[in-house]
């Protein structure tokens, strides 16, 4: 019974699972693709635990990115652009309409 208990208490903290690559919008999926190019040699975008970086599922799911900062397209914007302690900045590695197209994305986790 306990198990039970504990097992709920968990579930009930859990984000709900990304949307199947299957389900993504044209938009969506673009972004998938730059995230695939540009950061999953650093992140996961589909399972948790860190790989360089951190996870990124339900990151804005999440009150707060693992930085603490506010979970929005600003700063997630602002972090991808500029860089932040170990990741590098992205800036000018992007086409115009990816960084759209990754928050889309991003989103959907």
């Amino acid at each position: 019974m306990g198990l039970l208990v504990a097992a709920l208490a968990m579930g009930c903290k859990s984000t709900p699972p990304p949307t199947p690559i299957a389900n993504l919008t044209p938009q969506q999926a673009a972004g998938h693709a730059v995230f695939q190019t540009r950061c999953a040699v650093c992140h996961y975008d589909r399972q948790t635990g860190a790989l360089h970086g951190p996870s990124l599922l339900g990151v804005f799911k999440k009150p707060a990115l693992p930085s603490g900062a506010a979970a929005t397209d600003e700063r997630v914007t602002a972090t991808v652009t500029h860089g932040r302690n170990n990741m590098p900045a992205m800036a000018g590695q992007m086409a115009p309409g990816d960084m759209d197209d990754l928050l889309a994305y991003l989103h959907t986790l």
